[in-house]
């Protein structure tokens, strides 16, 4: 049988990397290709929360986090079909948690409850990750 040959966890595993990579690669890269439009928009997102005078450092280490976490996950693939380890997924498992929490951080800051849902989805999938890779 074809599905004998196959290691299911190693597959699983390999989709969580791939999920997180594509998920914070793209909204990293989007962050650094349209910064300003992505600044002009959060500055009006925060301008009534204690968080308007900080937006630009706060884009700033979210965007350098999200790329991380991207960079990390899309490494872990590889490093787990080379090496075997699942390290590195690990690791980019953290650093996209990370973003995450500091994304639903600010949702909740600036009121917006919808955002916040959203992201609190992508976390239920974070910790569903955390429970398949550490099997």
């Amino acid at each position: 049988m074809l599905f004998m040959n196959i290691d299911f966890n190693c597959l699983m595993m390999t989709f969580i990397g791939i999920f997180w990579s594509i998920l914070f690669l793209q909204s990293g890269l989007d962050k650094v290709f349209d910064w300003k439009g992505n600044l002009g928009w959060l500055e009006g997102h925060f301008s009534k929360s204690p968080l308007a005078t900080m937006v630009k450092p706060m884009l700033g280490t979210v965007t350098i986090i999200e790329l991380l976490a991207g960079i990390i996950s899309a490494i872990g693939v590889i490093q787990l079909w080379v090496a075997g380890s699942s390290l590195m997924l690990f690791v980019g498992l953290l650093f996209s948690t990370l973003s995450l929490i500091m994304l639903f951080f600010g949702q909740r800051i600036a009121k917006d409850y919808p955002g916040a849902q959203s992201i609190a989805i992508y976390f239920g999938i974070a910790l569903l990750s955390f429970l398949l890779l550490l099997k």
